[in-house]
Formats: C-alpha cells, sequence, structure tokens
C-alpha cells in the first residue's frame, strides 16, 4: 500500500506512520503542524505542509504521492475550542474532510479510512450502559456535530461515488507523543502539569467537588491496530475502538500521581459547557473481528509516564 495520513505529524497520526513503515508500507503524511510536530515524522518520509481546508494543496499532495490509501486523522480535537469557534471547527472537520474524500475520489484511491469521535458522538451514556454503534447520534458539541456530519459525507461517498470508506469512532485515546498543549487529552495534560508541581483542575460532573466526568480511555498502540485492519480491509464498515470500561477524572488523576510518585493537588472547577457527565463505549462490535484493546488503562498509564519524564529529563 502507498498511504497518505493525514494528521501525520500528530499524536495517533505519527504512531500510524510508524506501524506502516514497519511493516513495509509505502507512507506520506499531510499536516499543516498547527498541532502536529516536524520532528515526529520520519526524516525519509515525505512530509506535505498543507491545511486540509486547502483543496488546491491536497491535490497537489495527492498527485505528488499518488497513494493508494487514506488514514484522514487531521482535526480540530478539542471540543473546548469548538465551543468557542464553532465555524472555525466545521471548517477543519466537516469541509476539510469533504475535501479529503474528494481527492481522494478524484485520485482513485482504493480506501479511505475516517477518524471519528466515539467519546462526544452518541451524547449522555447512561450509568450502567455502552454505547454501541447502532445507538443514535445525539451531539452535544460542534465537535461531535461536525464528526456526525463528516460520517454521513462518508457514507454518500461511498454510496454514491463508490469510494470505499470505513469509520472509526474513538474513546479517549491516551499514550506517548500526546501533545498536552497542542491536542486534546486529559492523560497528557495532567502528566505534564504533574512533572511541573502545577495542580490540576477537575471539572465537575455536575457540582463543582465531584469525582468529575466519566470517560473511557482507549491506548494509542490499540488505536493503531484498529487503523490498519481498517486500512488492509480487514473490517469495513462504522466501529467503536474503546476499552468499554469508564474511569473518573479524580480516577485518571490518581492513577497518574500513583505512575508519577507524586501527590496530585486538585482544583475543584465547575462544570465545562460541552462537556458530557458520562462516555462509555461498547467495542463488542470490533472484538468479533479479533481485535482486543490490549493495554489495560494502568499499563498504558506507566508507559506513558516514562516517555513524559524522559522528555522532561532531555529538556
Amino acid at each position: 500500500m502507498r498511504v497518505l495520513v493525514t494528521g501525520g505529524a500528530g499524536f495517533i497520526g505519527s504512531h500510524v506512520v510508524y506501524a506502516l513503515l514497519n511493516r513495509g508500507d509505502g507512507v506520506a503524511v499531510l499536516d499543516d503542524l498547527s498541532s502536529g510536530r516536524a520532528e515526529n515524522v520520519p526524516s525519509h518520509v515525505p512530509l506535505y505542509r498543507e491545511d486540509v481546508r486547502s483543496r488546491g494543496g491536497l491535490r497537489e499532495a495527492f498527485a505528488r504521492f499518488r497513494p493508494t490509501h487514506v488514514c484522514h486523522l487531521a482535526a480540530q480535537a478539542s471540543v473546548k475550542r469548538s465551543v468557542e469557534a464553532p465555524l472555525d471547527d466545521a471548517a477543519v472537520n466537516v469541509l476539510g474532510g469533504i475535501n479529503v474524500l474528494e481527492a481522494a475520489r478524484d485520485a482513485r484511491v482504493r480506501r479511505v479510512v475516517l477518524a471519528s469521535t466515539g467519546g462526544a458522538i452518541y451524547g449522555e451514556v447512561p450509568a450502567a450502559r455502552r454505547a454501541e454503534e447502532s445507538w443514535p447520534l445525539q451531539p452535544k458539541s460542534p465537535y461531535a456535530a461536525a464528526k456526525a456530519a463528516l460520517e454521513h459525507y462518508a457514507s454518500v461517498y461511498s454510496q454514491s461515488f463508490g469510494l470505499e470508506t470505513s469509520v472509526l469512532r474513538f474513546a479517549n485515546v491516551f499514550g506517548p507523543r500526546q501533545d498536552p498543549s497542542g491536542e486534546a487529552g486529559v492523560v497528557a495534560i495532567f502528566m505534564a502539569k504533574l512533572l511541573q508541581g502545577e495542580r490540576l483542575g477537575l471539572f465537575a460532573r455536575r457540582v463543582a467537588g465531584d469525582a468529575g466526568c466519566v470517560r473511557d480511555y482507549v491506548f494509542v498502540s490499540d488505536v493503531v491496530r484498529a487503523n490498519l485492519m481498517a486500512l488492509d480491509g480487514r473490517i469495513a464498515g462504522t466501529f467503536n475502538v474503546a476499552s468499554g470500561q469508564g474511569l473518573t477524572t479524580r480516577a485518571v488523576a490518581a492513577a497518574l500521581g500513583q505512575a508519577l510518585g507524586i501527590d496530585p493537588v486538585i482544583d475543584a472547577l465547575p462544570p465545562r459547557p460541552g462537556d458530557l457527565e458520562r462516555s462509555v463505549l461498547d467495542p463488542t462490535a470490533l472484538e468479533q473481528t479479533g481485535w482486543r484493546a490490549e493495554v489495560s488503562f494502568e499499563r498504558g498509564v506507566e508507559l506513558t509516564a516514562r516517555w513524559f519524564a524522559c522528555m522532561q529529563n532531555a529538556a
């Protein structure tokens, strides 16, 4: 395969790039470096510094690299930012996504794998329940609405234009190389603050001082395997990529503190606009294809803490 990875200089994208290289695929990266970093891309991998909102830039990159497959991970990834600037969010996550689909159609790409959000797209998930792919989409933030819209566009491109697409709905992905300042992710944000001796701001689930929102956390290597399966055509359709387990923000903070040997100091904050109280996904459909979330939250935290500590020492 020749795979163009949009957002390939970012957290998840760079891990996908290395996994593809390790098995011998041809790879190129398209990234505007607004949140990704050039140093995340191996020097021998073509890096097209383009914005997915630029139709001309996309077409040039597709013409030069001639991909057979596309892994579309470029996104505005923050719920908070989407609430603050819905138009900017839609420009990247809807119009930018359509630009990628259109460029792939024109270039006769075999398959496009799209990253969506399981953590936001279903709306509130009741206690003791896990959201399945068949659940109605009930976005509560501009970010989730944009991702839902792009999923519908992918379906249209598949049905009307014959472009094979698969959609992966990620839970809260965490792991090494996640940027606490450039990409969403409470694990990375808390990890960096703890290492810098800073207090942690814990946004409430309902009332300031509670344990915080409940989320489903999945380690980045497990997400990478799902992307490779979709690129290979071993899975097709729409799948949750998740652990299926829910953790409160306070439990996450405690686990990170234990891994680093630091006692977190927490500031109790009110609920944040756009945040869901509870989001836990059901990964059964993907598990039935042979995929499993192989890295436990505890092990993932250990690996992430080790990476963050190494980065701090290197600095």
